[in-house]
C-alpha cells in the first residue's frame, strides 16, 4: 500500500487509488519502522442517538484588518480569477464558508488604510476600495457564502473631534447600518452579521441601539456579533443584562487558544474564534491551522473559526507578511502560490457546511491530537483527524502549552444512524517538516467499514478526513508565472476616465486615502490625478502617522529616482513629499525611515531622514506656492541623495547613512487635500 501511495502521490491530485480496508488490516500511513504492536490503541464511539452538539457555522477569513487584499485587484486575468477560486469556489480549494471585511474607515488596520464609504458627513459612496468587488466575487463562486462585516477605525466625523466612536451612538449606528443598506442598494449583497469594534471597548447602549437601527430599516435578518476581542467582559455583561443578551447572537473572540471561559458557556450563544491565526503560511502555518479547526471546537466549544488573513496580497515587508491562507502579491508578474492552509482549509469545508450539527464526543485522542465528526442530519457522516505536534503547530499567539502526540492506532465505531454506513471516502495530508516534502490533500482507498467499525494507523502531523462525501475534489490550475520583483522602472500618469478601483494600482496608503481624481476644473494636463482625500484624523485603531503616506514599489531598492508632479491644495500651511529607502508602514507607519523630500506653500522645502520631519538634513527656500503644478525629482545614489524642482537643482550632496534600501512613496504633510500626477520611479 505504502509504494502504491507514494505512486499516487508522484502523479499528484488526479491519481486515486481504490481498494476495500477492512477491521484487522493495519491501514493508514503509519510510521515507517513502527512496528503495528507498538502503537498505542483507543476507541471512539460517533453516536447520534443521544442527540447532537452545538450546530456548525462555517469557516472562513478576513480581508481586511487592513488593506490584505490590496494587491489582488491588480491581478490580471486569467490568474486573478484562479485564486479567487481557490478561496471561493465550492469543491475546488479552500471551499470557504464565510467572507469576513472591514468596513473601511480611513485608518491604519495593520498594512494600510481602507477607504470609508462616507469620508465625510454629507458624503457617501459605496465603489470605493475593494471589499465589495471581493464579496461578490466570492458570491458569484458561492451564493451560500456567509458576509461579515466589522470596522476597525471610522472616519473623523463619527467621533465629533474625539478618538472614540460611542459619544454619538446614534451617529455611528447610522453610518454602519448605512454600509449595510449600500451594499444592498448597489452591489445586491446581503450582509449576515455585523460586529461592533474591531479589538477594542465595545458599548453596551451602542449595541442596543445598533439593533433598533437595523429593525427600523428592515434588517432584521442581520445578525450582531461582539465583541470581536476577548471573552470577557461581553459574556459577563450579557449575563447581566437580558435586553442585552437578545440582541447580541455570537459571542466572538479573538485567538482564544482553543480555549473558552464559563460565562460564555453560561450565556447559551454561539461561540466563534471570529479572528484566529494569523501565523506565517509555510508547514508549521498549516499545522498551527489544523490543530485550531478542530481543537476550537474540542476545547472551546466554538462553532466557526475565520483566519486572519484571506490572502496574502500587500507587500510582504509590511507587518505580518504572508500570514494570509495563500500568497498573492505580485500582481505585476501574475505570480501567486497556494499554499498548504489552503489544503488544510479544504479537509473541513469541503466535506462540511454551515448548519450540519457536531456529534456529541470528547474528541481527544489518547495518543495526542484531535477529532472531530459532524453530520447533516440526512445520513451524512464527516470526521476530520489531525495530529499536530507542538512545535510543528505553534500559531502566532497565544503561546502554545506544551504537549506530544505519538503515533497510534484509532478505532472507530459508527453507531445511531452511522450504523448502515458502509464505506468512508479518504482525503489525507502529511506536513514533511524533516524531509521538506508535504502530501497536501490526497485522495486515498475507500475505507471498508465492517459490523460498525473501521481502524486507521496514524502518524504524527497528519490530517485526515473521512466522509460518506463524494464531491471533494483537488483541482489545480496551471501553474501561474514566476515570480518577478517589481518593474525597475514603474510609471503612471493616473489617466484613467473610469477606474474599475477607487485606488490606483500597486500604491499602498498607509495613513490617509489616495484616490483617483477628475480635476474637472484643469484647462492643462493635469485632468486625471491622484488625490490625497482624508483632511481630519480618523478614529484610530493603530498609530496611524501625523502625515498621509502611500507606499510602492519592491523593499529592496537601494540606488532610484523618484519623479512626481504635486498640487498643494492648502494655503499658507500645506505641504507634500516624495520619498525613497522608506523602510517602514502598517502598524509601525509612525517610526518610518526614509529619504524624505518636502515642499511647502509657504515656499520652503526640507529634506529629512523620517516621516514625521524631526530629522532635518537640509532646508531652505523652493518659490514653491500653493495651487499650482510642481515637479519633484528625488534621486538616491549610495550614500548621498539630490533633489531637483521643475527639472533644475534645488538641493544636493545630503548624506544619507540609513537606512539602505526601502520603497517609494508619496504624501502629505499633515490630514489635507493634494493632488500628485506623472509619478515616475527608476
Amino acid at each position: 500500500l505504502s509504494a502504491a501511495r507514494r505512486g499516487a502521490e508522484r502523479m499528484g491530485c488526479a491519481a486515486l487509488l481504490w481498494g476495500w480496508l477492512w477491521l484487522g488490516c493495519s491501514w493508514g500511513p503509519g510510521s515507517s519502522g513502527v512496528a503495528a504492536a507498538a502503537l498505542s490503541t483507543a476507541a471512539y464511539v460517533l453516536d447520534d442517538a443521544g442527540g447532537l452538539g452545538r450546530q456548525f457555522d462555517g469557516i472562513g477569513a478576513i480581508s481586511g484588518g487592513g488593506a490584505t487584499s490590496r494587491l489582488l485587484v491588480n491581478y490580471e486575468e486569467p490568474y486573478r480569477s484562479q485564486i479567487l477560486d481557490y478561496l471561493f469556489k465550492p469543491n475546488f480549494g479552500a471551499s470557504l464558508h464565510i467572507l469576513k471585511v472591514e468596513i473601511g474607515g480611513d485608518g491604519q488596520s495593520t498594512d494600510g488604510t481602507e477607504p470609508s464609504h462616507m469620508h465625510y458627513e454629507n458624503d457617501e459612496n459605496y465603489f470605493r476600495g475593494y471589499e465589495w468587488w471581493l464579496m461578490k466575487e466570492a458570491k458569484k463562486r458561492n451564493p451560500r457564502i456567509k458576509l461579515i462585516g466589522l470596522p476597525w477605525t471610522f472616519p473623523a466625523w463619527i467621533g465629533k473631534g474625539e478618538n472614540w466612536p460611542y459619544d454619538y451612538p446614534d451617529v455611528t449606528a447610522y453610518y454602519i447600518v448605512s454600509w449595510i443598506l449600500g451594499a444592498k442598494q448597489y452591489h445586491d449583497l446581503d450582509i449576515d452579521y455585523i460586529g461592533i469594534w474591531n479589538e477594542r471597548a465595545f458599548n453596551s447602549k451602542y449595541i442596543k441601539l445598533l439593533r433598533y437601527t437595523l429593525d427600523k430599516h428592515g434588517l432584521q435578518q442581520v445578525r450582531i456579533i461582539a465583541s470581536d476581542r476577548l471573552w470577557e467582559p461581553i459574556s459577563f455583561v450579557l449575563l447581566l443584562d437580558s435586553e442585552l443578551h437578545g440582541m447580541v447572537d455570537v459571542i466572538g473572540a479573538h485567538y482564544p487558544g482553543t480555549k473558552t471561559v464559563p460565562n460564555a458557556l453560561l450565556t447559551k450563544k454561539k461561540l466563534w474564534s471570529s479572528e484566529d491565526y494569523s501565523t506565517f503560511n509555510d508547514e508549521v502555518g498549516a499545522g498551527c491551522w489544523a490543530r485550531i479547526l478542530n481543537q476550537n471546537y474540542v476545547n472551546g466549544n466554538m462553532t466557526s473559526t475565520i483566519a486572519w488573513n484571506l490572502v496574502a496580497s500587500y507587500y510582504e515587508e509590511l507587518p505580518f507578511g504572508r500570514c494570509g491562507l495563500m500568497t498573492a502579491q505580485e500582481p505585476w508578474s501574475g505570480h501567486y502560490k497556494v499554499e498548504a492552509p489552503i489544503w488544510i482549509t479544504a479537509h473541513t469545508t469541503q466535506f462540511t457546511q454551515p448548519g450540519w450539527s457536531y456529534l456529541q464526543v470528547d474528541g481527544h485522542l489518547e495518543g495526542g491530537g484531535s477529532f472531530v465528526a459532524l453530520t447533516d442530519g440526512l445520513g451524512n457522516l464527516t470526521i476530520i483527524i489531525e495530529t499536530m505536534t507542538h512545535n510543528h503547530s505553534q500559531c502566532i499567539r497565544p503561546p502554545l502549552p506544551h504537549f506530544s502526540v505519538t503515533p497510534q492506532r484509532a478505532t472507530f465505531y459508527l453507531k445511531g444512524s452511522f450504523c448502515m454506513v458502509e464505506t468512508l471516502q479518504v482525503w489525507h495530508s502529511r506536513l514533511g517538516f524533516e524531509s521538506g516534502n508535504s502530501s497536501l490533500f490526497q485522495q486515498l482507498y475507500p475505507v471498508k467499514v465492517w459490523k460498525g467499525s473501521f481502524s486507521l494507523d496514524l502518524n504524527v502531523d497528519e490530517i485526515y478526513t473521512l466522509t460518506t462525501l463524494k464531491t471533494g475534489q483537488k483541482c489545480g490550475c496551471p501553474e501561474p508565472p514566476p515570480p518577478q520583483p517589481f518593474p525597475s522602472n514603474y510609471k503612471d500618469d493616473f489617466n484613467i476616465r473610469n477606474p474599475p478601483f477607487s485606488e490606483a494600482p500597486n500604491f499602498a496608503d498607509q495613513t490617509g486615502v489616495f484616490e483617483y481624481f477628475v480635476n474637472a476644473s484643469d484647462p492643462g494636463d493635469h485632468v486625471f490625478t491622484l488625490r490625497q482625500v482624508v483632511v481630519q484624523r480618523p478614529i484610530t485603531w493603530a498609530s496611524d502617522a501625523d502625515q498621509t503616506i502611500s507606499l510602492i514599489g519592491n523593499f529592496r531598492w537601494v540606488n532610484m529616482t523618484v519623479t512626481c508632479d504635486i498640487y498643494i491644495e492648502n494655503q499658507r500651511d500645506g505641504g507634500v513629499f516624495i520619498a525613497g529607502r522608506v523602510d517602514n508602514g502598517g502598524i509601525y507607519v509612525r517610526q518610518t525611515k526614509g529619504v524624505f523630500f518636502w515642499v511647502f506653500a509657504d515656499g520652503t522645502y526640507r529634506v529629512t531622514g523620517d516621516l514625521a520631519g524631526e530629522e532635518i538634513l537640509m532646508k531652505g527656500l523652493s518659490g514653491v506656492r500653493d495651487n499650482a503644478w510642481h515637479t519633484l525629482t528625488l534621486n538616491i545614489q549610495g550614500t548621498s541623495a539630490s533633489g531637483l524642482l521643475n527639472g533644475y537643482p534645488l538641493w544636493e550632496n545630503v548624506t544619507i547613512s540609513k537606512p539602505s534600501n526601502g520603497w517609494a512613496a508619496i504624501g502629505t504633510r499633515s490630514f489635507e487635500f493634494a493632488q500628485f500626477d506623472n509619478f515616475h520611479v527608476e
